[in-house]
């Protein structure tokens, strides 16, 4: 899909990567350009969210809930997480709402991103990382129909 649109991105293979301490240890967070990501649901269960941060940035989910309106956040299942973004854990990536076919995640991208231009996230599986223009990044997730916020994360 990358290649069809043109996009310019670089493909970098590794061994299997389950959270930031992992991409730490394998040193590819060394200009913060790695993405952190939450996928979430609210207390009902009924909404779902992907929030999208730099790796050094921590999350208070209370106060994030409280900034965006949104009710008794909790990480979601890895049963919801296949359901919803065709993913398993440890490779959660803004790619997966391709997978998303009912548009249904909501998307919170950390503005921060904006001052950088590369983004490394998984491609939809952790023994890679994909580092490809943010604007590139953000017009996919826009394209697949998403509801997608550019916002100031709280920490």
């Amino acid at each position: 899909m990358l290649d069809e649109k043109g996009f310019v991105y670089e493909w970098v293979e590794h061994e299997a990567a389950f959270t930031i301490e992992d991409m730490v240890r394998m040193g590819f967070d060394k200009e913060l350009d790695v993405a952190k990501n939450l996928f979430l649901r609210d207390g009902k269960g009924e909404n779902h969210y992907l929030i999208v941060v730099r790796s050094d940035k921590k999350v208070n989910l209370k106060e994030f809930g409280q900034a965006f309106g949104l009710s008794k956040l909790s990480f979601a299942s890895e049963e919801r997480l296949m359901k919803y973004l065709g993913l398993k854990k440890g490779a959660v990536t803004p790619l997966g709402v391709l997978n998303d076919t009912e548009k249904q995640v909501r998307v919170f991208f950390d503005q921060d991103f904006l001052e950088m231009k590369i983004i490394g996230v998984h491609p939809n599986d952790n023994t890679a990382t994909v580092y490809l223009l943010i604007q590139d990044l953000l017009e996919i997730i826009k394209e697949n129909g998403n509801q997608l916020k550019v916002v100031g994360i709280p920490q």
